[in-house]
């Protein structure tokens, strides 16, 4: 039987600051990689108002993500506009993309995209305040219209300070509500 050899002093304590200076090269490596990925790929921006209920809920927090995202109807998405207040992100349904005509009932509450009324089990109520809207509107290219799910708690494309969204103005889509955590779910 081979006898273990008794680690001197000096060598424990070489191995601690080996240990050591591995767990601070980890968290460094970590604490870099979350801030690569928060500032160019994701970000956590907060639900504020309730013009996106019941879907979303105002001081709800999401992750949102720019990164080769190209607005689709139905999304919900996250953009500032200079016209309306340019500090303040606002957070909007896409109803319709370029080329889309959109036009609302007013008398039905419904909305229409080219024509066809829109399935909308995520609304509040239905659709009775037009704001500054006079349709039928046609969605010019580069643009997209948003509404809010709270239809008649919400400043979106029917006021004439937001009205159609450029794509440029958009900062990205939500997917993912992440707190409070007892909340967490999907954006669909």
């Amino acid at each position: 039987m081979a006898k273990k050899s008794k680690k001197t002093p000096e060598e424990i304590e070489r191995a601690q600051k080996r240990e050591s200076y591995d767990w601070i090269q980890s968290i460094i490596s970590a604490l870099i990689i979350c801030i690569v990925v928060f500032l160019f790929f994701v970000r956590v921006i907060d639900v504020s108002g309730d013009s996106m209920n019941p879907t979303l809920v105002n001081g709800e927090k999401m992750v949102v993500s720019g990164l080769f995202y190209k607005p689709k109807q139905g999304d919900i998405v996250i953009f500032k506009t200079d016209d309306y207040d340019p500090d303040k992100a606002l957070v909007k349904r896409v109803i319709a993309t370029e080329g889309q005509v959109v036009n609302i009932d007013r008398d039905n509450g419904i909305v229409y995209v080219d024509d066809e009324p829109i399935q909308e089990e995520y609304i509040a109520e239905l659709t009775k305040v037009l704001i500054d809207f006079r349709g039928p509107w046609t969605v010019p290219e580069g643009c997209v219209f948003v509404m809010g799910d709270n239809r008649n708690q919400s400043t979106d494309s029917r006021d004439k300070r937001i009205g159609n969204v450029d794509e440029k103005e958009i900062i990205g889509r939500a997917y993912a509500v992440i707190y409070p955590f007892d909340q967490f779910r999907i954006i669909k």
